[in-house]
């Protein structure tokens, strides 16, 4: 089967989301203020397959919306804000290498390879700051974030929360998992 015809949402499930997403915009302006929906609405109809990843962002619990815009690029960032990480995207470890060196109780999955299959990407760190300045999200869990390859290397990866009024960066063991933690996705459209 071909993969690109099942990375295509219905019409009607495109009518859908694009009301939620329309809905969460409008109630939401503080995090675009300047931004106008129409703009948004004809970007993402002109590239249905951003629409199918923010399909898959809905579906985890995310709650994306749009929280910058690249004027040169005219590329709108859309991020999941979801109080607390995704629930659908809890309980994973940080990548593939992480998932395969755990012996017991392996979780489902990975955030690298989750990520990757909804064609999004985990936050960096400077996107979690700029997202934390908008409102607080993470106060009871925490996200992975994409980690440097230095730290990886030697077994660690990294992960944000909000706490005390502030935006921790933390290390823990890439094969680590925990049911708070999940990540935070963003799609550039």
């Amino acid at each position: 089967m071909n993969l690109a015809v099942m990375k295509k949402l219905t019409p009607e499930q495109s009518e859908e989301l694009l009301h939620i997403l329309e809905d969460r915009f409008e109630k939401n302006m503080h995090r675009h203020e300047g931004l106008d929906w129409s703009n948004v609405q004809a970007k993402l109809e002109a590239a249905p397959e951003k629409l199918w990843s923010l399909h898959q962002m809905e579906a985890t619990d995310g709650e994306p919306d749009v929280v910058a815009h690249d004027h040169e690029k005219d590329e709108y960032m859309f991020c999941d804000c979801s109080t607390e990480s995704p629930k659908g995207r809890r309980s994973v470890c940080y990548d593939q290498a992480a998932l395969e060196a755990r012996k017991k109780h392996k979780p489902e999955n990975s955030a690298i390879n989750m990520a990757a299959a909804m064609e999004i990407e985990l936050l960096t760190e400077v996107q979690y700051r700029t997202l934390q300045q908008l409102e607080n999200f993470d106060k009871k869990t925490s996200s992975w974030i994409q980690t440097p390859a230095d730290i990886r290397e030697l077994g660690g990866a990294l992960f944000c929360d909000y706490r005390f009024g502030h935006v921790f960066v933390y290390h823990n063991g890439a094969d680590s998992y925990y049911g708070a933690r999940g990540f935070r996705g963003a799609l550039f459209v």
